[in-house]
């Protein structure tokens, strides 16, 4: 029998088990959508879905809670698809391969998708629930919430009824959510240009920067966590001025709200400069497991040599590059004034590509203040506009969510909390970006709060599920439906 079928509560981690089955990467969520849309009508609840692929399922109240505030919980359907360099899957086709490691639930080279897999198994069994009592219910589930928080954006006004909505989609169990940062990606974009002639007596390599954790560029921005861009960066940039190198192709980093674990470069250096090149690879990889011994202590540079490749780019345009992604800032830019150790503004430099004649160079930026929002756009964008980058895009954002700690939905969640566990729990505000700022722009008035079980290292292969929080955040639940009036 799968063991992940006997964890409690049950019904949580059966439903979860089937969500890892079926493929859910963002902006592919069809499979997902319609099982949610089967799910519904198989309980005979009322089940639509919109234009975008939104799905919402509505459960009536028990009786003798005709008349209590109905209530949305709601997740996003999407997941983030990160793997290790050396794990062979494909995250269109491929079932997510969970397993139990002591306390903790984790997948076989790959993220777990349990953010926010995680947050829909719970609504599925509560719509599949007879033994709660329970005032009207709506569980929403959103889509491509990853790659552009879509389904927010796109979610219609009327689409919804309840005047409380609680978002499963936080990561620290006991600890709730009351506001969170908005968020702009920038992405720079320069046109390729060759060297019409490749340097003679060369040699050429692959180097390579990786075992750095990564992790969420808004929950784990100010962990002090190595970024391989910028890591990968660094080595060219010094091997350049040292060793003569040029550069053939980069491909470091991947999706712009994670922080770059891995970064390739196929390079060449003249074939005299060889053993020195290669003594230096060697020291770099110590300085790094030197300088990240705490926080990033598996990181490891590593080199081969390869075939030569058949053009390197262009002298001026490669020195424009190393120089723009070595003063392009990455990290916390400002620590808040009005809550104590809270990132404020931070910039992840998320990845560098080299497609078609072009390199993309791909950014996002955070803040709680729209005002630093926008100046660390424009302070990442001036890096790119510097060296004439043919074209820098910054997308339309979303808005942050201004906290509310006089919240009448806060308030009833904390009294469950204590009357279960006889402890108080944390109430704060979250750099990472959430629906809630844009549901708020949707439906004025709306009373939120976001909370649900510990989850570490999400958008990357060690994210993980502390298994007994999800038994906590289940209780938790069922305690707010069981007293709210």
């Amino acid at each position: 029998m799968n063991p992940i079928l006997n964890l409690t509560p049950s019904r949580v981690f059966y439903y979860f088990d089937e969500i890892c089955k079926i493929p859910h990467p963002s902006k592919k969520e069809e499979k997902i959508i319609a099982r949610l849309l089967e799910f519904g009508k198989a309980l005979k609840l009322e089940t639509k879905r919109d234009k975008i692929g939104n799905v919402l399922i509505s459960k009536p109240a028990t009786k003798g809670k005709e008349n209590v505030t109905p209530v949305i919980f709601q997740s996003h359907v999407d997941m983030v698809c990160e793997k290790n360099s050396d794990t062979k899957f494909d995250f269109d086709k491929d079932a997510i391969q969970p397993y139990i490691d002591g306390e903790w639930l984790k997948a076989k080279g790959t993220t777990l998708g349990a953010d926010d897999g995680i947050g829909v198994a719970i609504q599925m069994a509560l719509l599949e629930a007879r033994d709660i009592e329970h005032g009207p219910i709506e569980c929403l589930f959103t889509v491509d919430e990853e790659t552009g928080l879509t389904g927010a954006f796109n979610l219609q006004s009327e689409f919804m009824k309840g005047k409380m909505l609680l978002n499963l989609d936080s990561e620290d169990e006991g600890e709730f959510f009351i506001g969170c940062a908005g968020g702009k990606d920038t992405q720079a974009i320069l046109e390729i240009e060759w060297e019409e002639k490749m340097p003679k007596n060369c040699i050429a390599y692959n180097v390579c920067v990786k075992g750095l954790k990564g992790g969420h560029s808004g929950d784990d921005i100010n962990k002090g966590l190595g970024n391989a861009v910028r890591l990968l960066n660094r080595i060219l940039w010094n091997a350049y001025q040292e060793y003569d190198l040029a550069i053939a192709n980069i491909d470091a980093g991947n999706l712009r709200n994670a922080i770059a674990r891995e970064g390739y470069a196929h390079i060449i250096i003249p074939q005299k400069n060889k053993e020195a090149f290669e003594k230096y690879l060697k020291e770099m990889d110590r300085i790094y497991k030197d300088e990240y011994r705490v926080t990033d202590p598996n990181v490891t540079v590593t080199f081969e040599e390869t075939k030569m490749p058949k053009m390197v780019l262009d002298e001026l345009l490669q020195i424009d590059l190393m120089n723009a992604l070595y003063v392009c800032p990455h990290g916390v830019l400002a620590m808040s004034q009005d809550i104590p150790n809270f990132v404020e503004t931070s910039t992840n430099l998320a990845s560098v590509k080299f497609k078609e004649g072009k390199i993309y160079i791909s950014t996002s930026q955070r803040s709680s203040l729209e005002s630093k929002k926008q100046d660390a756009v424009d302070m990442v964008s001036s890096a790119f506009y510097t060296i004439g980058a043919d074209d820098v895009i910054c997308g339309d954002g979303y808005p942050g969510w201004t906290p509310n700690p006089d919240s009448e939905v806060l308030k009833v969640l904390v009294q469950a909390y204590r009357n279960l566990f006889n402890k108080e729990p944390e109430v704060k505000a979250i750099h990472a970006g959430l629906e809630c700022g844009l549901f708020s722009e949707k439906y004025p008035g709306l009373d939120m709060v976001s909370y649900g079980p510990t989850l570490r290292g999400v958008h990357s292969p060690d994210e993980k599920l502390k298994i007994d929080t999800v038994q906590q955040v289940w209780d938790l639940t069922v305690e707010f439906l069981r007293i709210l009036k």
